[in-house]
């Protein structure tokens, strides 16, 4: 070992630049007892001046309090890690504390140890991990949870919200985070700049609380923001000691400290990423590619074939068909007699799906469920806006004018047409309901008054586009190729995130983001625009926020009894954020965009996010739809942090979670995926 005594520690560290890994790698310098993150030369982000380590010794108003500070004394040199030491007083004893810091590809890899050396235990201790960034605007990402602010679901306060102003705070347990980090866009000087924190997710040792993890986020102080990463308190929306736990709100989540015992030591490990950025809303990109390549969830071989998920989904799709001299269908709920074209219905989407899977289901049902669904279906009523989704089975009524629905409804219409076409089946009907259904959308589209509240009306472009080859219709085109000038123009800075794709919630969610995606994918296979495949890579990376690329370790509960594994699975919505199956419609396009860039990490990824999602299916084809892997519930309306997190429900089985696999698995095979091997 090579030591470097403190007197001449700043001689070493002023010539401890990193050797650049790219033209825009991470880079570190150890400067006057601070540790700073670069970027072509520039400091993006550094340790706090009053030291790099900080521990709080006491707990008052709900908070830590009476914070020490502390620098390093010594700097070593091992191999590739530079490593420093320091020794300091603290709550009744002393500390000692040692970072290993090096270079990894493109990020800088730091690992943490303090160990108290006190003679009795240190009560109410909060250990902080701090680095800050000076700048005149100062925008925060945390995945599944706060996007540039959520100006839009701000409005309903149930989510969690930011201004920017100093003094708020924004910390939240990390296996609340489907990608661990906590980023940062940050304008000054005229330039943009970037900076991300990822933590390696872990229950922190000696912690006061039953199942306490570490805390991760973003605190907003003068000419600034804070990485941040602490032993366990959370704080939001100006108030400290709570966590998200409700689909309506917060709950209290206090005396989160740490008992640490004599020799008690705790390790952190983290990295961190400074870069730099050509365009406003992008600050989050970089930081998506590399948590994917630090937890690389692409193993699959642990989770379920899809041939299995697939048979499992159509017995149980068997289950909900209804048919009549008047009606064939398949139904929402096992026990309502409804059916709902759209959303959470999908009672549209085996007509498409059973086309493409029947020869491998081995089911003469299949295709004649299809045609007989979609010939029903092709008779819902139209009134001014387009037309109704909502079915009563009893009464023989058409009901609902949800917009987000008919889009969906539009685009398994127009994929079932391309098939049957193919197939030589009688798509006549289907026709002229797409057809009516488009010259209704796109004139209304085209209209100068149009300006849709959210990206739910995304979901109209790629129907609209597949329309227009199918019938030769260049209106369609131009309706959808307005509607998505309108959609990046609004999303792609990021100063409206992506939101609105549900009708459950008025937050930024995936749903919103995939919408969009969905449609500027579509859109570039028909343009080959490369602005078009710059904004499908934006709406997606926005998306894979939402998916878990780490397993969260469960407490004791059903999802522990069965091993769950949450890699690939796509959390909700910074208002409901627990776990569904969703993302299964969406992976194809994910595979899709990977074979369009050359990505196979993104084409595996896919193929995990379809897998993993079969874990919880039943022995009759059913799972519910909501998984509780964090500290929220959206079955009830009272929490116990104590007793929630690890809970599923599965009562909640409305039919898109079946339909979304069985569409999922068409469309993978149209790709000419690697799914079916048995």
């Amino acid at each position: 070992m090579t030591k470097v005594s403190s007197v001449s520690a700043r001689w070493f560290a002023l010539s401890l630049l990193a050797v650049s890994l790219g033209s825009d790698a991470s880079d570190f310098r150890i400067r006057e007892g601070r540790v700073e993150v670069l970027s072509q030369g520039e400091v993006v982000i550094a340790s706090p001046i009053e030291g790099l380590w900080s521990i709080a010794c006491e707990w008052r108003e709900a908070w830590p309090a009476d914070w020490v500070h502390a620098k390093p004394r010594e700097t070593l040199r091992e191999g590739p890690w530079t490593i420093l030491r320091g020794r300091f007083e603290a709550c009744g004893g002393w500390w000692r504390a040692e970072d290993a810091w090096r270079r990894r590809d493109e990020l800088i890899e730091v690992r943490r140890r303090l160990t108290w050396e006190g003679a009795q235990p240190a009560d109410h201790v909060t250990l902080a991990i701090r680095f800050q960034a000076e700048a005149a605007r100062a925008e925060a990402v945390l995945p599944g949870i706060l996007y540039y602010g959520n100006p839009s679901g701000a409005r309903s306060g149930r989510v969690p919200a930011a201004r920017g102003v100093p003094g708020e705070e924004l910390l939240f347990e990390e296996h609340r985070y489907p990608m661990p980090f906590a980023a940062l866009e940050l304008e000054r000087g005229g330039k943009l700049w970037g900076a991300a924190l990822h933590s390696i997710p872990s229950p922190v040792p000696f912690g006061n609380r039953q199942d306490q993890w570490w805390s991760l986020g973003v605190v907003y102080r003068e000419g600034g923001a804070e990485l941040a990463l602490w032993s366990g308190p959370c704080a939001s929306n100006g108030r400290r000691s709570v966590i998200k736990a409700l689909q309506a709100g917060f709950v209290p989540y206090d005396e989160t400290w740490l008992r640490v015992p004599p020799g008690g030591v705790i390790e952190k490990a983290f990295l961190l990423e400074a870069f730099s950025l050509e365009r406003r809303g992008t600050a989050f990109q970089r930081p998506v590619r590399s948590a994917l390549q630090l937890f690389r969830p692409y193993y699959a071989e642990d989770l379920p074939p899809v041939p299995e998920i697939v048979r499992a989904k159509y017995r149980f799709a068997k289950t909900r068909w209804r048919e009549s001299e008047r009606y064939a269908v398949f139904q929402k709920y096992p026990d309502r007699r409804q059916a709902v074209m759209g959303w959470t219905g999908q009672a549209e989407a085996p007509g498409y799906a059973l086309l493409v899977l029947a020869d491998r289901l081995g089911d003469p049902d299949a295709v004649r469920m299809a045609q007989a669904s979609l010939d029903f279906l092709a008779t819902a009523p139209f009134y001014d806006g387009g037309f109704h989704n909502w079915y009563d089975l009893d009464t023989d009524r058409w009901h609902g004018a949800e917009l987000l629905n008919q889009g969906q409804a539009m685009l398994a219409f127009a994929r079932a047409i391309r098939v049957g076409r193919s197939q030589g089946r009688d798509t006549s009907r289907w026709e002229a309901f797409l057809r009516r259904a488009c010259d209704v959308h796109a004139a209304r589209i085209l209209d100068a008054a149009w300006r849709p509240p959210s990206t739910a009306e995304a979901t109209f472009i790629a129907p609209l586009l597949l329309a227009s080859q199918l019938f030769a219709e260049e209106r369609y085109r131009r309706a959808a190729l307005k509607a998505a000038e309108h959609y990046a123009g609004r999303h792609c800075s990021m100063r409206e995130p992506y939101w609105g794709g549900t009708l459950d919630a008025r937050s930024e969610d995936k749903e919103g983001a995939a919408a969009a995606f969905q449609a500027f994918l579509e859109l570039y296979e028909q343009t080959r625009d490369p602005r078009h495949l710059e904004w499908a890579q934006h709406a997606c990376d926005v998306m894979l926020t939402y998916t878990y690329v780490w397993d969260v370790p469960m407490p004791p509960g059903r999802l522990a009894s069965h091993r769950l594994r949450t890699r690939g699975w796509t959390s909700v919505s910074p208002q409901n954020q627990h776990l569904d199956v969703w993302g299964v419609l969406v992976a194809p396009d994910v595979y899709r965009l990977g074979e369009i860039l050359g990505r196979d990490d993104l084409k595996r990824l896919a193929l995990v996010m379809y897998r993993s999602c079969g874990q919880l299916i039943d022995p009759y084809g059913s799972q519910g739809e909501q998984l509780e892997q964090t500290n929220y519930t959206q079955a009830r309306r009272e929490a116990d942090p104590t007793r929630m997190r690890g809970d599923y429900n599965e009562r909640w089985t409305v039919f898109w979670i079946t339909a979304h696999f069985l569409t999922g698995a068409a469309r993978f095979l149209e790709l000419g995926a690697p799914i079916w091997e048995e």
